[in-house]
């Protein structure tokens, strides 16, 4: 496995192993599969986005976006991190993981975060072997088809 900066071009990989995650209903609250073209919208040339492949395809991504658009905050990026199915189990989300967390710190940002489901287990596992802290719940955070759902909050600093 390899991880590098993702490009635009890849846009429609990411989108394939993303959508896996909102048709699984375990690791976002979005329930409108994306598309390519949606994908390359993440790409705005300051927050960082990974890419793990092997010699066949993409197995994985890991991701930052915009934390809060005040100016105190521009340091902090929101962060997530997918997996295909069929690379499960096999290293790819930490990779991806390790990835980012080097690329987020090469770009300027000192905090990564994001939530995670209460009964994402296997997320919660990676993200605390790669150094993220769980630092309280948010209860009824949004409904998921139609139920509210409670996330984890998750952070790691990256100095």
């Amino acid at each position: 496995m390899i991880a590098r900066l993702a490009t635009p071009a890849d846009a429609a990989a990411i989108a394939r192993i993303y959508n896996e995650g909102i048709e699984e209903r375990i690791a976002t609250f979005e329930t409108r599969l994306r598309t390519g073209s949606d994908v390359e919208k993440w790409f705005d040339g300051t927050h960082p986005i990974v890419v793990i492949e092997d010699a066949e395809s993409i197995l994985a991504f890991a991701s930052t976006s915009m934390y809060r658009p005040r100016e105190c905050y521009a340091g902090i990026a929101d962060f997530s991190v997918y997996a295909a199915r069929s690379a499960r189990g096999r290293g790819a989300g930490k990779a991806a993981m390790l990835a980012l967390i080097d690329a987020a710190r090469e770009a300027g940002f000192w905090k990564l975060v994001s939530r995670v489901f209460v009964e994402n287990t296997p997320s919660r596992s990676l993200l605390r072997s790669v150094g993220f802290r769980e630092v309280g719940t948010y209860e009824r955070h949004a409904k998921l088809d139609g139920l509210w759902r409670d996330v984890v909050i998750v952070e790691k600093l990256l100095g």
